[in-house]
C-alpha cells in the first residue's frame, strides 16, 4: 500500500507518480534477481537521470529539478520501497554532486553539473579511509601540490559505485593542519593510478558494489580541486549532513516495504478461522510497525524543511538518521517474525529487507555517532529558540 503523503504542490505530487511508476516498471521487477546475483544495475541510474531523478534537489539551469528537500526525500524513500541499492545510489550519487554544486565556480559547475545531474556520470564518494572511519579528520591520503597539478597518494575505504563510477569526490590531505589541511577533488575515473580493489562481500545491498580505492600517484589538474585548498573538511561535513536525511528517507521507504508485505501476509494467512490480522497479539505487533514508519518519515521531513527553511539542521538531520534507521531496523526484524518460517526462506523478500537495514544504521555515520552529534549539540544549546512561519497551500 503507497505511503499516504501530504505534498507541497501538484508538480510534486506528479514527480511521487512519476517515481511510482518507474519504479513499479523499471525497479521492483529484477530487484530481487540482481540482488541475489550480485549485479549493479548501471542502465537504472541512466533510466533515474533521463527521467530527472537524480538531480533533484539541485538548481535547474544546470540540468537539476529545482526541488525543495523534502519532495527529493520522499523520491528517494519512494525508489527505497522498490530496491533499496538504487536509492542508495541515487543518495551517493546526489553526494558526490554535492561539492560541485555548493563550493565549485561557475566554470566548473558549467562544465561538468548537467552531465552529472542528467545521469551520464555517475558519481561516488571517497571520504572514509580503513582506520579513518568516523574521524575524517585523521585521513592520510595526501594530496601534494606540483605546479599546476594534484599527486594524490593513499586509501579510500567503503567507497560506494567504488569501480563503477564515473567520477569520485575525494577529500585528501593538503597539510598536516587537522581540520583546515584537507582539501575537495572531483578525480575522472579514468585517471591513471586510480585503482579499485574488488568489490567488498556484504550481508545485504548486494546489488550496490563498494570497494577499496586507491590513489597511486593520481595526477589531476589544479582546475578540479572544489573550493579552496583546505576546504574540504567544512564542504565534506556539510554534505554528510543532507546526506544522512538521505539515507533516513531509504531506511523509512525499505521499512514501508517491509510493513507492506507484512500486512499483504497477514490479511491473507489463516490460523484457528480468520486471518492472523485479526488476532489481536499479531495486529498489535503490525501497528508498532506501522508508527515507527510513520514516526521516522515525520522526523525526517521536520528536518528537511528546516532545510528547505535555511535554517540550522544538523543535530535534526542526525536524529532523523538515528530515528529512521533504528526504527528500519526493527520494522524489517518484526516482518520476518510476522511470516514465520516463510520470512527466514528466501522466497520472500523481507529476509533481505533485514539484512538490507542493518547497515542503514552504520553507514553516513553510526547511530553511536549521530548520538554524539546530538549530545553536543544539546550541551552548546542555549535557551533561545527561533519560531519560523512556513506558509501553508
Amino acid at each position: 500500500m503507497p505511503a499516504d503523503r501530504l505534498l507541497p504542490t501538484q508538480d510534486a505530487v506528479d514527480l511521487i507518480a512519476l517515481t511510482r511508476q518507474i519504479g513499479d516498471a523499471e525497479l521492483a521487477p529484477r530487484a530481487a534477481a540482481d540482488e541475489a546475483d550480485g549485479r549493479f544495475p548501471r542502465d537504472v541510474f541512466t533510466t533515474l537521470g533521463k527521467s530527472g531523478l537524480l538531480g533533484l534537489p539541485y538548481p535547474e539551469e544546470h540540468g537539476g529539478g529545482g526541488q525543495p528537500y523534502e519532495v527529493y526525500l520522499q523520491v528517494l524513500e519512494e525508489l527505497a520501497a522498490r530496491w533499496a541499492s538504487v536509492a542508495v545510489g541515487v543518495s551517493v550519487h546526489g553526494l558526490s554532486c554535492f561539492g560541485l554544486a555548493e563550493f565549485g565556480t561557475e566554470e566548473q559547475r558549467s562544465a561538468w553539473l548537467p552531465e552529472m545531474l542528467g545521469g551520464g556520470l555517475l558519481g561516488a564518494y571517497c571520504l572514509s579511509e580503513p582506520h579513518a572511519g568516523s574521524d575524517p579528520a585523521a585521513m592520510t591520503t595526501q594530496a601534494t601540490r606540483d605546479g599546476d597539478h594534484y599527486v594524490l597518494r593513499g586509501t579510500k575505504a567503503w567507497t560506494t559505485h567504488g569501480g563503477c563510477a564515473d567520477f569520485y569526490k575525494v577529500l585528501a590531505r593538503t597539510s598536516e593542519h587537522r581540520s583546515r589541511g584537507i582539501s575537495c577533488f572531483l578525480v575522472p575515473a579514468d585517471a591513471d593510478g586510480l585503482v579499485a580493489d574488488p568489490p567488498e562481500r556484504k550481508m545485504g545491498l548486494t546489488g550496490s558494489v563498494t570497494a577499496t580505492m586507491r590513489f597511486e600517484d593520481v595526477r589531476i589538474p589544479t582546475a578540479r580541486r572544489l573550493g579552496t585548498e583546505g576546504q574540504g573538511l567544512s564542504i565534506a561535513l556539510a554534505g554528510l549532513d543532507a546526506g544522512r536525511l538521505g539515507i533516513a528517507a531509504v531506511a523509512t521507504g525499505l521499512a514501508q516495504a517491509a510493513l507492506d508485505d507484512a500486512v499483504a501476509y497477514a490479511r491473507e494467512r489463516e490460523t484457528f478461522g480468520s486471518c492472523i490480522i485479526d488476532h489481536q497479539g499479531l495486529g498489535f505487533l503490525l501497528a508498532d510497525m506501522a508508527a515507527a514508519v510513520d514516526s521516522a518519515r515525520a522526523t525526517y521531513l521536520a528536518a528537511a524543511r528546516r532545510k528547505d527553511a535555511g535554517l540550522p539542521y544538523g543535530p535534526q538531520a542526525s536524529i532523523a538518521k538515528l530515528v529512521a534507521t533504528d526504527n528500519a531496523m526493527d520494522v524489517t526484524t518484526q516482518a520476518v517474525q510476522v511470516l514465520g518460517g516463510y520470512g527466514y526462506t528466501r522466497d520472500f523478500p523481507v529476509e533481505r529487507y533485514m539484512r538490507e537495514a542493518k547497515v542503514m544504521q552504520i553507514f553516513e555515520g553510526t547511530n553511536q555517532i549521530q548520538r554524539v552529534v546530538i549530545s553536543r549539540a544539546l550541551a552548546r544549546a542555549d535557551k533561545a529558540t527561533t519560531d519560523v512561519v512556513r506558509e501553508i497551500r
